[in-house]
């Protein structure tokens, strides 16, 4: 029960009133800590509740602080805009009861606004990295006061580069008396290097495993010849699967326009969302989709983190995640809060080895499944070795230019007679030997 915890009495009247009762895991083993000022460093996968886990206790830390609203007291960092966004709401529900106001800033939105609202001097400070600095460095921004920082999605901050950008808030924030970590993966040297730079003592919660993060998904693999015949495949899961709203990925920008643009012919009610897309056109995307206005959204990466509609129950990777990591955030979009999902990743020849890394890191191994339907020549390399990767042919040594080079066997050279004639430089005549000058 929520009541256990130590939270101020307009909190739990926030709590009540959003028919919040049990918390999660994640809530139960992070609030106590954070409410005792520590230093936390959370692993927990997407849809395990982790915003609350922190909104309730930076919100109880301010909730009666005497002092007239005169300076930011807490700032939260995250990677995208939609996750700001969903967050935002998060600390405006919770904090419906108080007098305590939040604002956001992002790229994508108008600059000399987002000043205009910093001169209000809101509480709390959501936003993603890039932004925040822009208005650091024009002199709309000032971090003195933050008492406490949260650096939320902090795995994907750093696959995005914005590690320098993070610590450099960081060091902004002098007197900052707590700061709070949360990814839904490990992260890896770039991650720890990070939270030894930002973090102090902290205790470390390891909520879920990598091979743990998304039991509630089934995991297929369908192989697939070519990116045609993926097309084929995914049309076919879109009509014939049982789903609310599905998603699509891609690596590229390109292809997802031309998925979404071969849906639209065959009137499937779907969307696109990427990073050429400006703010307008991204939040119309996302509004439909939980609205039910669309069905299908084809997306790049942008949208794998702080995307979080009730219904998403199946995911398609038309291509492979270049990294394990990606791929559990990319699947962590469905199956959340204890719902299940599918997640169907489309594996041509060129894609196989990156398969069965994301494999080996998860611990795990892909359903394999076949639709006769759209059923393909490729199903996957003849040999494989030990690690599940394909046994290629040792490929020819090459020249720089690309052709392949033929070493000639050298002849074995003829030792000279004694007094056999030499050659001349041109080879027309012989050369008389000279004899020995007299010493």
């Amino acid at each position: 029960m929520f009541s256990q915890f130590a939270l101020h009495e307009r909190l739990l009247k926030a709590v009540a009133a959003l028919n919040f009762v049990e918390p999660t895991p994640v809530q139960a083993a992070a609030i106590p800590l954070a409410l005792q000022g520590r230093d936390l460093r959370v692993t927990a996968k997407t849809g395990s509740g982790k915003t609350a886990a922190f909104v309730l206790p930076v919100l109880n830390r301010l909730v009666d602080l005497k002092q007239k609203r005169v300076e930011i007291r807490a700032l939260v960092l995250l990677p995208t805009r939609e996750l700001a966004q969903q967050t935002l709401k998060e600390i405006e529900r919770f904090s419906q009861f108080t007098f305590i106001k939040a604002g956001m800033i992002t790229g994508g939105e108008d600059f000399k606004e987002q000043a205009a609202m910093l001169r209000k001097v809101p509480d709390i400070l959501v936003g993603t990295p890039g932004r925040m600095l822009e208005q650091l460095n024009a002199g709309n921004l000032k971090l003195e006061h933050v008492q406490v920082v949260v650096l939320d999605e902090a795995d994907r901050m750093l696959d995005m580069g914005f590690a320098e950008d993070v610590e450099r808030l960081c060091g902004e924030c002098p007197n900052r008396e707590q700061t709070l970590l949360f990814s839904a993966t490990t992260g890896g040297a770039g991650l720890r290097d990070m939270i030894a730079k930002v973090l102090n003592e902290p205790e470390h919660l390891m909520l879920n495993t990598v091979s743990q993060m998304n039991e509630g998904t089934r995991q297929q693999i369908i192989t697939a010849d070519h990116n045609q015949h993926k097309e084929q495949i995914v049309q076919w899961l879109l009509a014939n699967e049982t789903y609310q709203k599905a998603i699509i990925f891609t690596n590229t920008r390109v292809m997802a326009d031309r998925i979404y643009g071969h849906l639209v012919a065959k009137d499937f009610k779907a969307f696109v969302l990427h990073g050429d897309k400006d703010q307008k056109d991204r939040k119309l995307a996302i509004e439909r989709l939980k609205q039910g206005g669309a069905k299908v959204l084809v997306a790049t990466d942008v949208a794998a983190r702080g995307l979080d509609v009730d219904g998403l129950d199946l995911v398609i990777n038309f291509d492979m995640p270049r990294s394990g990591d990606e791929y559990v955030h990319r699947i962590g979009r469905t199956g959340r809060a204890g719902n299940e999902g599918l997640a169907v990743s489309l594996i041509c020849h060129g894609d196989w080895n990156l398969m069965s890394s994301i494999e080996r890191y998860l611990k795990q191994s892909f359903e394999r499944r076949t639709i006769k339907e759209v059923k393909g020549t490729y199903t996957g390399p003849k040999k494989v070795k030990a690690s599940g990767k394909a046994a290629g042919v040792k490929k020819k040594k090459t020249d720089k230019k690309g052709d392949k080079k033929v070493v000639a066997k050298r002849k074995p050279t003829a030792k000279p007679k004694p007094n056999a004639p030499l050659a001349s430089a041109d080879g027309l005549a012989p050369l008389k030997r000279r004899k020995p000058a007299a010493e």
